[in-house]
């Protein structure tokens, strides 16, 4: 299936979007500091480095008549582009002609077929001449080879194959977490662009794409980032396995961290509709019921009241509002203890909330920590390994204490998750807090039974002259 017609299969998104370079970015300024640097095509003629055919070429497309020349000469047009490229070593040639090929392409979508067209003809791949310029020292002919192949790769009538796909794809999530990348933005339009195609989007997520971006959300990023990777995120909410899947990523709690924090409205406007699709798309009820759980424990209600307070002219940020607003607040309605106690869990942001410290939710709810081949339990052991957050280890240590108190078999399930050892590291934690917590799990994970030494000592204490029990305990 082409890149044309799966594009065909998703909602249109809106065109500002669609322009893969802010004009205000690095590679664009470059770009037109290149285009004033014109290389001596006939000095590469006279020394044999392109045949006369390419020089009629390559000099024609560098003038007035490029439109005219482009649509007689297809063919001549992708052989000598794709050929000078894969022969020429100077840097500031390479440059120039990348950014020739991307002009081309920008006046006329369609003319992506110009190069596609040439190498179905001769049964060779498209991508190999600019994959294998990323491989090049200087970051602008990269940045501008990767700029070209998402265009060949999204407005063409060939999709990319996989092994090409995946490279392309493992290559840009690189650059997002490079140190100090002055590209970063160029990057982002880049994902921008290739995520609007359905079939891309597994491909990225099969290279761990999803927590790259949260990553990057997580720590400090200017708002133009910010805001290409959760438009990066929302196009990937279209596809409604994607949805469910989204926040097992922890996608909600950390947009939400960023909307309370962000002033900007385009920031605003895209992390809202990031949460109406996580809303909409899954075909699960139970997952969108789950999701609107996250955003209220995220506190997301709160800040769709105080959004409401404002005055917007973008329509679609109204339309958002309202949604958000309808669907929280009925999911509040419908919320139970449990319900929030597992979104808590599984968000990994434990805090003191009042499910935790009831015993009335621990005696009705303990067992159920053992659904989904102890799915929660899993996660709070997991926690105890990994976070460095006390608060967050204070409440796993303490929860796993009641879940031992509260359900007979519980000793034995958390020995053979591994929650015994961990917790019992704790207990030399630099936070006294957190060694107390844990301190009070390690006895309830030491007593046999719990709820029947607790029975026995009201029994005791009601007879007082009753004799010891002899033998072994």
């Amino acid at each position: 299936m082409s890149a044309a017609n799966v594009k065909n299969m998703i909602p249109q998104l809106p065109e500002e979007n669609i322009d893969m370079i802010a004009a205000t970015s690095v590679l664009q300024q470059q770009a037109g500091d290149v285009r004033q640097n014109k290389p001596n095509w006939q000095t590469y003629a006279q020394s044999k480095i392109i045949s006369n055919d390419e020089f009629q070429c390559v000099t024609s497309l560098d003038g007035p008549e490029r439109a005219d020349y482009l649509q007689k000469q297809p063919s001549q047009t992708a052989k000598t582009l794709l050929n000078m490229i894969s022969h020429i070593t100077k840097d500031q040639t390479i440059q120039y002609l990348l950014v020739m090929i991307d002009d081309i392409l920008q006046e006329d979508r369609t003319r992506v077929n110009i190069f596609h067209d040439y190498s179905a003809k001769r049964k060779q791949e498209v991508w190999g001449a600019f994959l294998n310029l990323l491989n090049r020292q200087d970051p602008f002919i990269v940045n501008m080879s990767s700029r070209i192949i998402a265009k060949l790769a999204c407005w063409g009538k060939v999709m990319m194959p996989k092994s090409d796909l995946n490279f392309y794809l493992q290559f840009l999530k690189d650059q997002l977490v490079e140190h100090s990348n002055e590209y970063i933005q160029s990057v982002g339009r880049c994902l921008q662009m290739m995520l609007r195609v359905d079939e891309y989007r597994f491909a990225f997520v099969s290279v761990d794409g999803i927590s790259t971006i949260i990553s990057i959300l997580s720590s400090r990023v200017n708002f133009q980032v910010q805001y290409q990777l959760v438009f990066c995120l929302w196009v990937l909410t279209f596809n409604p396995l994607l949805a469910e899947k989204m926040n097992k990523f922890n996608v909600i709690p950390i947009l939400a961290d960023i909307l309370n924090d962000c002033a900007k409205e385009k920031v605003t406007r895209i992390i809202l509709a990031v949460f109406r699709n996580l809303i909409e798309k899954p075909e699960e009820p139970q997952v969108a019921k789950e999701h609107c759980i996250a955003m209220v424990q995220s506190k997301v209600l709160k800040q769709i009241s105080i959004l409401q307070q404002r005055r917007f002219d973008d329509e679609d940020i109204i339309a958002d509002i309202e949604f958000l607003s309808e669907k929280l607040q009925n999911s509040v309605q419908d919320l139970s203890s449990f319900d929030e106690y597992a979104t808590e869990v599984k968000s990994g942001r434990l805090e003191w909330s009042p499910v935790h410290k009831s015993a009335k939710f621990w005696r009705e709810n303990a067992q159920r920590l053992n659904e989904k081949n102890y799915e929660l339990l899993r996660i709070l052991v997991h926690l105890l390994e990994t976070s460095r957050d006390p608060l967050v280890l204070s409440v796993a240590s303490y929860d796993i204490g009641e879940y031992v108190r509260h359900y007979p078999r519980g000793k034995h399930v958390i020995e053979q998750l591994g929650g015994k050892q961990l917790v019992m590291q704790l207990l030399s934690h630099e936070d006294p807090n957190v060694r107390y917590e844990a301190l009070l799990a390690v006895q309830k994970l030491m007593v046999h039974n719990w709820e029947y030494l607790g029975k026995q000592l009201e029994k005791d204490s009601e007879k007082p002259n009753q004799k010891p029990i002899s033998g072994k305990a």
